[in-house]
């Protein structure tokens, strides 16, 4: 049985909420102007918590902060003395020309009065955990595992998963095999092909969250608005769309690929047809008869285009840059080999090995260009066999070395792409007029859907809009010019007592899965070390970070991520290499076995 994802078939239990099929105005505004809107939704939410918190009263506002589970310890009631009642008196005659109205104005005062209430002390969490996708949850399992159980993980959606939830595109899909794409921690027999698809991958993840009672430590359909640091009692406070949470620590495992990124066009609020990002895809709009534009080449659309391609009446495809596509080594596991893997784990781990080498192999490859000049060669002569038509070959052969963008892995894209009602048109979107979609070359074409496979914000993190430094300043701003910069993609200047997982220059050819967990191993070390050495704050040194990534980039110049002729998303628009590790899978996780204190500024409140 195959896991090929189609629109129809296409798990409904395993999808997200379905979006609405009727495009309005307000719709066009959020698909081509996200960062505007988005940017407007956080500052209305971080605005509406502080007019909450003024104006409810001060035991509303304890309340509110207790809405988190409590701490398991009983927290003890203030005390309050109250006078005692007066003794009995003498009986005073009163002139009866007191008036009605005196009465009332002395009732009026005992109302207004204030009411002195019993208040219980809000909980300071050792630390708090914002996402709960494959980051959030590896973070869970390992402080469990450390008996580091004073923590809480908050979610903004009602389900786990992350960016596994929130794509569920037709043919989404993994392009490094399950073996290694899963938790080191819990290997599963369950997989139905080599390379997992979507809907399978948030199965698993739930399962894990299940199977290990990480639930529990989960508080869903609760979104961060805002993390301040407070220098003077060295906590983060935290606000949420369900009050507000204190904690002496905070790991962000929001994660690289949450925002998805689009272009600004001339004339796209004219556009009167459906339009959406692959990363929001409606499934209740029906495709079938459909005049399709797909906006881009990237690792999306390359699995979903040979699942649109069979409903639409037409389907146009803007490239910009050809993408490197290599042949998939995937295979149907049936249910004779699932048992097989399940009463021999030893092949499962076999298999993990194998292809961890593998990856290997390509990792050093990426960081000695040299190296891949074979590969490249044989790649064009590959294409030669995939594409028999000689303009349309032209036209996907890539301009820049292999591995110099994301390598992408499909059997299907380029047969896909030779269907007669697909037109390639290699070069970029740069105007909508009406429902006219206009290229680069000044081809128009009128369609009734545009999808956007235009990828994600990863330049900017979307989570640097909600954290403040120690410096009271927001992260995004400190970024607007240039790129993040963190010490081993996890500790950032001026941000004391937090981390980040899958930060930057981070990125090798390897399981996400597998770098978030040698990280979050890095975390839970400086956390344990932070509670059995009692101190209340540390911070990476800046002579520490500023070394680093300068060494860092000088690597990175060499490697064909800098030095492979393509403008890739793992550089800024300062042509600051951002994303990419540049040396060996084997030293990152070296550097990640335990967090060396002597580069980090220590101190006790």
């Amino acid at each position: 049985m195959t896991t090929e994802t189609t629109l129809d078939t296409l798990p409904k239990e395993k999808s997200v909420e379905q979006n609405s099929t009727q495009t309005t105005v307000e719709d066009i505004k959020q698909v081509t102007q996200p960062n505007t809107v988005q940017d407007k939704q956080l500052e209305d939410k971080q605005l509406e918590a502080k007019q909450l918190k003024e104006k409810v009263p001060v035991e509303k506002q304890v309340e509110a902060k207790t809405v988190t589970k409590p701490a398991k310890a009983n927290h003890p009631k203030a005390e309050v003395q109250t006078p005692a009642k007066a003794k009995n008196k003498p009986e005073v005659k009163v002139e009866t020309q007191i008036s009605a109205q005196s009465k009332k104005l002395e009732q009026s005062a005992e109302e207004k009065a204030p009411t002195i209430q019993h208040k219980e002390a809000v909980h300071i969490y050792d630390t708090i955990v914002v996402g709960a996708g494959i980051s959030g949850i590896a973070a869970a399992y390992k402080m469990n595992q450390a008996g580091y159980n004073d923590y809480l993980v908050l979610e903004k959606a009602s389900r786990v998963g992350g960016t596994w939830r929130d794509n569920n595109y037709p043919g989404c899909g993994c392009d490094v095999p399950s073996a290694l794409y899963s938790f080191s921690f819990s290997p599963s027999h369950k997989w139905s092909h080599l390379f997992a698809k979507q809907p399978e991958i948030l199965s698993y993840l739930e399962e894990v969250v299940e199977k290990y009672d990480l639930g529990e430590k989960i508080e869903f359909n609760n979104e961060l608005i805002s993390a301040k640091w407070d220098e003077a009692q060295h906590i983060w406070h935290l606000e949420t769309s369900k009050g507000q949470y204190q904690a002496k620590t905070v790991i962000f495992t929001t994660g690289p690929i949450t925002e998805p990124a689009l272009p600004k066009l001339k004339g796209i609020e004219s556009f009167k047809g459906e339009m959406f990002h692959s990363a929001r895809w409606n499934h209740d709009y029906d495709l079938t008869g459909k005049r399709v534009a797909v906006i881009g080449t990237g690792a999306s659309a390359i699995q979903f285009i040979p699942q649109v391609q069979p409903l639409a009446k037409q389907l146009i495809v803007f490239q910009r840059t050809a993408p490197w596509v290599l042949p998939k080594a995937d295979m149907e596991l049936n249910e004779t080999a699932k048992g097989v893997i399940s009463r021999f784990p030893i092949i499962q781990q076999t298999w993990r090995n194998s292809i961890a080498q593998i990856l290997n192999g390509i990792n050093f490859g990426l960081r000695n260009p040299k190296v891949l000049e074979p590969v490249n060669f044989l790649s064009k002569q590959l294409l030669k066999l995939q594409i028999k038509d000689e303009t349309l070959r032209k036209a996907v052969t890539p301009n820049f070395t292999i591995g110099c963008k994301r390598l992408l892995f499909a059997n299907n894209y380029y047969p896909a792409l030779q269907q007669d009602n697909v037109n390639l048109i290699a070069h970029g979107l740069v105007e909508i007029d009406g429902n006219t979609v206009v290229a680069a070359n000044g081809e128009r074409h009128e369609v009734d859907v545009i999808i956007w496979g235009t990828g994600f914000e990863v330049s900017h993190p979307p989570i640097g809009k909600r954290v403040y430094d120690s410096n009271g300043q927001v992260l995004a701003e400190r970024w607007k010019n240039s790129s993040p910069e963190a010490y081993l993609g996890a500790s950032i200047e001026h941000v004391p007592n937090a981390f980040l997982v899958l930060g930057p220059n981070i990125l090798v050819y390897d399981s996400f899965i597998g770098i978030a967990e040698a990280q979050v191993g890095y975390i839970v070390d400086g956390l344990l070390k932070m509670r059995e050495q009692k101190f209340t704050r540390f911070e990476i040194k800046a002579d520490v970070l500023a070394q680093h990534n300068k060494r860092l980039q000088k690597d990175l110049k060499t490697t064909v991520f800098n030095a492979g002729g393509c403008k890739s998303y793992y550089l800024d628009e300062n042509g600051r290499n951002f994303a990419a590790w540049p040396w060996s899978l084997q030293q990152l996780r070296n550097q990640l076995k335990q967090l060396d204190l002597n580069h980090y500024s220590v101190s006790k409140k």
